[in-house]
Parts: structure tokens; sequence; C-alpha cells
């Protein structure tokens, strides 16, 4: 349910050449989201272990078993009564990572059906959009960065609550 950009590789050259660079930090991945309460520290960077539920293997958790290391770093965009819209700068992909994260420190994101509360804002899908997206292309190894606008799913979701 995530929006906005995807990486994808043509073939397996591309892949290991992209996969290398999210194994080195050096592709930039930033995402846009709003999540429930209000995060108090302008910036932050959530350092935990991400790894599978052992009581259910179609979530993550933060864990130290069988887990591998995930670092999300994050600035307050705007804050809100409840909520918190934020922009995250992601250093290492984890499956979930975002979501898991910001569930692990009790900020779970708006309108997720996996991580967030049961009662939360009704969105149309989670409040968690793929802004930017920069690489090293694998052919003509140029820096290449991409941006996509906030879906108008999560542009009205904002407007809501800014009016509450």
């Amino acid at each position: 349910d995530t929006s906005g950009l995807l990486m994808v590789a043509k073939n397996d050259a591309a892949h290991e050449f992209l996969a290398q660079q999210l194994v080195d930090k050096t592709s930039t991945r930033k995402y846009i989201t709003l999540v429930h309460g209000v995060i108090i520290e302008d910036e932050g960077e959530i350092i935990a272990p991400v790894g599978r539920d052992p009581k259910n293997r179609k979530r993550m958790l933060v864990t130290s078993k069988n887990a591998k290391d995930a670092q999300t770093n994050f600035r307050v965009l705007e804050r809100f009564h409840g909520y918190t819209l934020i922009e995250c700068q992601l250093l290492t992909g984890r499956t979930h990572q975002v979501r898991v994260h910001f569930k692990y420190i009790s900020h779970p994101v708006v309108g997720d059906p996996v991580y967030g509360p049961r009662k939360t804002y009704d969105t149309k899908g989670q409040a968690l959009h793929a802004k930017t997206l920069g690489f090293i292309h694998p052919t003509t190894k140029e820096y290449m960065e991409f941006n996509s606008e906030l879906p108008s799913e999560f542009v009205e979701t904002l407007d809501k609550i800014k009016g509450e």
C-alpha cells in the first residue's frame, strides 16, 4: 500500500549493481509518512534490528533473533493534533522498515492495517509515500534522482487533519 517510487532492475547485472548500492548505502531513499502521536524531537534516528515475527511470518518486528541491522533517520515536517508528518531517509533496506521502526517507537503509520492501531484515521491505505529515489545508473554510471508528489488521497488526509 506504499505509494510513490520503486526501483526495478531490467536484468541480473543491473539488479546486482543496484543491490550493491543498497548494501553500500550509496542510494537515496526518502519517504514521507504520517504517524500517530506527536513526535517531540525535530529529527532523530531509529537504529533497531528488524527480523521476521516468529508468531506471524507475514509480519516483521524489532528483534535480536535472526534480524538484520536497520537504520531510519527522520525529521519532522509538521505537527498536528495527535499526528506528525515526517520525512524518513532509509540507510538500510529491510522489509517494512519504516512501518516497523515507527511502531517500535510507539508512533505507527496512519492507516497501516498490519502495524498500526485498530482504530486509525480513515485513509485510503497507509500514509506512507516513497518520495525520493536516487542511485547510480547501472549502465551510464551517472547518479540519477527522481521525486514523486504525494498522491491525492494522502493530501486529502492531511487537509482533513489540518482542519480539525
